[in-house]
């Protein structure tokens, strides 16, 4: 059985006659006629009673007929849904973002997009870069957001942000009048560190480099305790630069940080080789064209 059995069986139904559908389908009565007998014989059962002046369906032909219109309702629909989504009005994203990179640049992206396509969904899965790039590389996610770099043979790569981080103290620290620093000097203060790996272990790694260990007094989860620590003169801490627009400017004072300067890049990441949705292609394209991205 095809779609053109059905087809044809639901016209000569819908007109009790072969000739009415005919005219419907613009086809010749005998073509019909023989596909109907080809369903008939394929299911081995009659679905039309010809014995009448005006044909009738049988027991079985009124539900081939009930279930046939529902099987074509369907690929209706189906059609209708794959035109939506490649015409971007429906679809699913899902994106992993680490959480510092969604509270700093995230909101606006997903309103903008929201704007633009409202009836695509985006799901947001908030994890450590490590994690988000184990999904992306399972499968489970359509693309990712991460610190730079990664292994391009194993990911495609859009670069989107290219920041540094920086040090973040109180505005009467002693180091607050000063527009940098370099790294060395900071190897006697309390540090207040963001507890996401990446970050962590790329700041504990710049100052082995620099010939200290870091005396770290607290290690923080949520961007706006550090802040709030910082604007009590708990401890002073090195963030992303960006971060600087999101804490209070009257107390906490940000300083360029060199010898070295410590890059922190972001890129979208996706699995080599995998399909991409058109919502996600369009997604890629909508942040591409709106380089570079600013708070």
């Amino acid at each position: 059985m095809d779609i053109r059995h059905l087809t044809y069986f639901i016209e000569v139904a819908k007109y009790k006659s072969f000739t009415e559908a005919s005219k419907s389908l613009h086809l010749s009565q005998s073509t019909i006629s023989k596909v109907v007998k080809s369903l008939e014989e394929e299911l081995k059962v009659e679905l039309i009673d010809r014995s009448a002046k005006k044909i009738e369906l049988t027991d079985a032909g009124e539900i081939v007929l009930a279930e046939g219109e529902i099987i074509m309702e369907s690929i209706n629909d189906l059609s209708i849904h794959l035109y939506d989504l490649m015409n971007l009005k429906k679809g699913k994203i899902k994106i992993g973002i680490p959480p510092i990179i969604g509270f700093l640049f995230f909101p606006k992206i997903i309103k903008g997009f929201n704007n633009l396509y409202p009836d695509i969904k985006i799901n947001i899965f908030e994890n450590d870069s490590n994690s988000v790039k184990q999904e992306v590389r399972d499968g489970i996610l359509d693309f990712g957001v991460v610190m730079l770099p990664v292994d391009e043979k194993e990911f495609d790569v859009t670069p989107f942000v290219y920041e540094e981080l920086a040090l973040f103290v109180h505005y009467t620290h002693r180091l607050a009048h000063r527009e940098k620093v370099e790294l060395s000097e900071l190897k006697n203060e309390n540090f207040i560190l963001f507890n996401q790996a990446l970050i962590y272990n790329l700041i504990i790694q710049e100052c082995l480099k620099a010939g200290f260990h870091p005396k770290i007094a607290y290690e923080i989860s949520e961007w706006g305790f550090i802040s709030e620590m910082i604007g009590e003169n708990i401890g002073v801490s090195i963030c992303p630069k960006p971060t600087a627009k999101k804490m209070n400017q009257d107390l906490i004072k940000v300083i360029t940080i060199e010898n070295p300067s410590i890059p922190w890049n972001l890129g979208f990441i996706s699995k080599k080789r995998k399909h991409a949705s058109p919502a996600v292609r369009e997604f890629i394209q909508y942040i591409t064209a709106q380089l570079p991205i600013k708070l």
